[in-house]
């Protein structure tokens, strides 16, 4: 593992660090578009008083903490960059791969650094069964990490085009305490509210931290906490322009018989594609609005 000097000057005053992925620059946002926003939310961070720790896997090892240019390699698409859950950290490394870590990999790579904070976008979960089948097994290691590494994770619920009731269940069966901020509701990332409430509100990052910090000195359970924090109002996705791309995704993955890890990728390219860059929109400004808070939290918890 290599830690950037930025990135361990903090942790050893103690200061606030907030871990962030890679995999939205590599694979989630168009190429030109990825740079600025891999630049924009470490801005973000560093606004809020928080030093920013992008991760991904390079050359084989574990890089904690980018400069300009290693952000420049993870955002061309020329590099392509291997999309590396927490499984694939071992390969990766064994065989000098390059890799953008999934939320899976960089919680776990943020927890052995001694990162206890991570903003992203939105969770992995549960998978919707393929079409003409009932139930799905394909249920995101996310949720398994998450229930097993004390690292907190802020982030816009999980995409609507996955099981959220499923999904809150898992985190439910795995003791991961859900909190979302400023809202009743789980979030649906695009959406800023699913039908499912939440156990649990906050509405300052100050108690946010409380809850945390609860959990994690006096509470049973080592597992981490998921923070739901929904997509700013103004770029919420229109509920009918939302629910008509996702018919259409799903009728796009029945008829390609699109099964497995594939079925995420073409339903997002059709929200991107046909919702003319909206979707795009809401989902940069919901990962910087997670990253800001993610910070606030952080430094939050850095005072405690």
């Amino acid at each position: 593992m290599r830690v950037a000097e930025e990135v361990s000057a903090a942790l050893a005053a103690g200061s606030a660090v907030v871990a962030l992925e890679s995999t939205i620059l590599a694979h989630g946002l168009p190429p030109g578009r990825n740079r600025k926003v891999a630049t924009a939310v470490e801005d973000a961070v560093r606004a809020a008083g928080a030093v920013p720790a992008t991760i991904a896997v390079l050359d084989g090892r574990l890089c904690v903490g980018l400069g300009p240019a290693e952000l420049d390699r993870v955002c061309d698409p020329a590099t392509e960059l291997l999309k590396l859950s927490a499984r694939d950290l071992g390969p990766a490394i064994a065989l000098a791969r390059d890799g953008a870590t999934t939320i899976a990999s960089t919680a776990m790579i943020a927890h052995a650094a001694g990162i206890g904070v991570f903003g992203t976008g939105g969770l992995g979960g549960v998978h919707l069964p393929p079409p003409g089948e009932v139930s799905s097994w394909d249920v995101s290691a996310d949720l398994d990490v998450l229930a097993s590494t004390p690292v907190v994770v802020v982030c816009s619920g999980v995409k609507s085009v996955l099981d959220i009731a499923a999904t809150i269940e898992v985190l439910e069966t795995r003791s991961v305490p859900v909190v979302g901020y400023r809202t009743d509701y789980f979030p649906a990332f695009y959406r800023r509210e699913s039908r499912f409430r939440v156990p649990w509100r906050v509405d300052t990052p100050a108690s946010a931290a409380a809850v945390i910090a609860a959990h994690r000195d006096r509470g049973p359970v080592r597992s981490g906490v998921l923070v739901a924090n929904p997509v700013p109002a103004e770029h919420e996705l229109d509920a009918a322009l939302h629910d008509r791309l996702l018919a259409e995704g799903m009728a796009l993955v029945a008829a390609a018989e699109v099964r497995g890890g594939d079925v995420t990728p073409v339903l997002l390219e059709h929200f991107h594609t046909a919702s003319e860059g909206a979707s795009l929109d809401a989902n940069e400004a919901l990962v910087l609005s997670n990253v800001a808070l993610a910070a606030e939290i952080a430094v939050a918890l850095a005072k405690k």
